[in-house]
């Protein structure tokens, strides 16, 4: 199973909106075939494993299947991979963890134990699950998992007063941000963060087979017609303005704008979050400025956070991570429960989750 989970790491940036799946295929304790899930409409794990067995003139009757999630039991984009199973002859099917998509769910393994396939399910379960934490995110609670990245100094600031950012972090800690990038689904920012400093929100410096889907978060749809988020399409404006003149513009220069007001005559995120679900988006990167920032975490939908620290320090008259309200008890405090503290050149990588652990 672990190799299992090693080869579906390997399809991590690619397989969006499916899984990442891995899985491996053993008989007399040797292993005779090897998959992870391909882009979305090519093979999934099971049956690279089974043509890679085949390649091998292997017999796949009563081998093992270690696979990383439940088989499918439905058609999808692909045929069932419990069919394929079943016709392989095989004599056990291994999961790490339940599907948890309403339309497998637990009916791929029933299916294989009703033609007498012997089936198993829970082996390295939470690694699995950390793997395909966005896919479960939005099986299970109908939204993507957020994973919110700022850049600061030691104080904790991330801009000068006028805006400017670049660079507070080294070169090795940017390109493992753009690292984190690529396994995402969509790079989520503001309108603020476009005007101050115009980036690109693509993954660059690492390789990748996709680029994933900008959104800017634009209630009064002020996105200039110049900016380079809009270059080589795949951008998504989320505006709370209706104004048909410049949705039209904004929609001849190759954007998507979807209008989602709120009560406020904001961007109503959550109701973002539901539809970049809809959207079959598993996991956001959102890098975006402190009123943003904020907005999302007092909202509740930031699941991590990655940080990255620069050994400088700003002072007071500078720009913070967070626009968050003023406390008078520390019980409204946001907890993080951290996970990971690592160096990156010069620079310190926390890894940290909502919520006490």
């Amino acid at each position: 199973m672990a190799q299992a989970l090693r080869l579906a790491r390997r399809g991590l940036c690619n397989t969006t909106p499916n899984p990442s799946v891995g899985c491996v295929l053993v008989r007399d304790g040797v292993i005779i075939g090897e998959g992870f899930t391909q882009p979305a409409g090519q093979n999934h794990a099971e049956i690279e494993a089974l043509a890679d067995a085949r390649s091998r003139n292997a017999d796949t009757r009563g081998a093992t299947a270690y696979v990383t999630l439940e088989p499918c039991s439905h058609y999808g984009l692909t045929p069932p991979c419990v069919e394929a199973l079943i016709s392989a002859r095989l004599h056990r099917v291994v999961a790490a963890m339940q599907d948890p998509n309403p339309l497998v769910s637990g009916q791929g393994l029933e299916r294989l134990s009703a033609v007498g396939i012997a089936t198993g399910c829970g082996l390295m379960a939470a690694e699995a699950g950390e793997l395909n934490l966005g896919f479960v995110s939005r099986m299970t609670r109908g939204r993507p998992w957020l994973r919110l990245k700022v850049a600061a100094s030691l104080d904790g600031k991330t801009a000068l007063m006028n805006g400017r950012s670049q660079w507070i972090t080294g070169a090795p800690a940017r390109l493992d941000g753009h690292r984190w990038r690529a396994r995402a689904c969509a790079i989520l920012t503001g309108i603020g963060t476009v005007r101050d400093d115009d980036p690109q929100l693509s993954v660059r410096g690492v390789e990748t087979s996709r680029q994933p889907l900008k959104v800017v978060v634009d209630s009064r749809l002020e996105l200039p017609l110049t900016a380079r988020v809009l270059e080589g399409g795949g951008l998504l404006v989320a505006a709370a303005s209706a104004d048909a003149a410049k949705i039209e513009a904004l929609v001849s220069r190759g954007a998507e704008v979807v209008v989602l007001p709120n009560s406020r005559g904001k961007v109503d995120l959550a109701g973002l979050m539901s539809e970049l679900a809809r959207r079959g988006i598993n996991e956001i990167h959102a890098e975006a400025g402190l009123k943003l920032n904020g907005s999302l975490l007092r909202e509740g939908l930031v699941d991590e956070l990655l940080l990255y620290l620069a050994p400088m320090l700003f002072g007071d008259a500078a720009r913070g991570m967070f626009d968050l309200p003023e406390l008078a008890d520390l019980a409204g405090r946001h907890q993080l429960s951290v996970s990971e503290v690592r160096r990156v050149g010069a620079d310190i990588r926390i890894v940290a989750r909502l919520g006490s652990g």
